[in-house]
C-alpha cells in the first residue's frame, strides 16, 4: 500500500479529504477510489465499495466505479454478501474463489456473471449504533493473499478514524438541519398566531385554536396552515436567525 500521496499521508490525505468534501457521500466516494487506487499496487483490476450501515440497515453506499457499485448493489438486493457480513459480525470476510465457495451463493453467482474472481471485506472500527466495511474485488480467484490481507486490515484501522468524524459530521449536520426546520415552522407559527389575533381581535389562545381548526378541516399540517396565512399577507418566509 502507497503510505504517501503525493507527499503526504494517508492520514493527512483523509483529512484533507474530509474538509474538502460538502457530504459523507462525497467523502465516502473519493475514499472509495483512493483505496482502490493506492490499496495494492499490482498488475490486475482492483474494485472497491464502502458500505456504511445505520440502525441496521444500508445507509450510504459509495463506489470506486460503476461496476463496484454494481456489485456492491448486488449485496443489497440478496441482503447477504461478504461486506454484509463483514458489517453485522465485524470480522474480515474472504471469499478466495467466488466460483468454490459455497456461502451466499445467489450473490456470488451473480458476482461472478460480472466478471469477479474472489472478495474481501474488512470491517472499520466505528462508533455504536454505526458500522461500515471497506469491499475489495479482484478480476481474478485467489486475488488476495494472507499479506494482502493484513494490508488491508491495517489500511482499515488506519483510515477508521477519519470514517468515524465524517459520520459524526454528518449526525450533527442532520441534528442541525431539523432544528432548523423545526425552529423555521415555529416561527411561522407564532407569526400567524400574531397576525389572527390582530385580524380577528381575539386572544392568543383563540388564535390557535383557530389555526387548529382549519387545520383539521383542510387535513394539512399547522406549520403549512401558518405559512399560508404568512403569506396571504405578503411577508417573506421568516428567518430563524438561527446558525450551528
Amino acid at each position: 500500500m502507497a503510505d504517501q500521496v503525493a507527499g503526504q499521508t494517508t492520514t493527512d490525505y483523509l483529512q484533507d479529504l474530509l474538509l474538502d468534501t460538502d457530504d459523507v457521500e462525497e467523502f465516502l466516494t473519493e475514499f472509495a477510489r483512493f483505496a482502490a487506487a493506492r490499496l495494492f499496487e499490482r498488475p490486475g483490476q482492483i474494485l472497491c465499495g464502502i458500505t456504511l450501515l445505520r440502525d441496521k440497515r444500508a445507509g450510504t453506499v459509495a463506489s470506486s466505479s460503476e461496476a463496484a457499485k454494481q456489485l456492491d448493489e448486488l449485496q443489497y438486493l440478496f441482503t447477504e454478501g461478504p461486506c454484509l457480513s463483514a458489517c453485522e459480525e465485524q470480522r474480515t470476510v474472504h471469499v478466495a474463489d467466488v466460483a468454490a465457495d459455497e456461502r451466499w451463493s445467489h450473490y456470488l453467482a451473480r458476482a461472478a456473471e460480472h466478471g469477479v474472481g474472489s472478495i474481501l471485506a474488512v470491517p472499520f472500527s466505528l462508533d455504536a449504533g454505526t458500522r461500515a466495511a471497506l469491499n475489495v474485488y479482484s478480476t481474478e480467484p485467489g486475488g488476495f493473499g494472507p499479506e494482502d490481507i493484513a494490508t488491508a486490515e491495517a489500511f482499515v484501522a488506519q483510515t477508521s478514524k477519519a470514517l468515524m468524524l465524517a459520520v459524526r459530521l454528518a449526525q450533527h449536520g442532520e441534528s442541525v438541519g431539523n432544528l432548523k426546520s423545526a425552529m423555521k415552522s415555529r416561527t411561522a407559527i407564532d407569526i400567524a398566531i400574531g397576525i389572527i389575533m390582530a385580524q380577528n381581535r381575539c386572544t392568543q389562545t383563540e388564535a390557535f385554536t383557530i389555526l387548529k381548526s382549519v387545520s383539521s378541516s383542510r387535513n394539512e399540517k399547522v406549520r403549512d396552515i401558518a405559512a399560508s396565512v404568512v403569506a396571504s399577507i405578503g411577508q417573506a418566509a421568516p428567518e430563524t436567525h438561527f446558525d450551528p
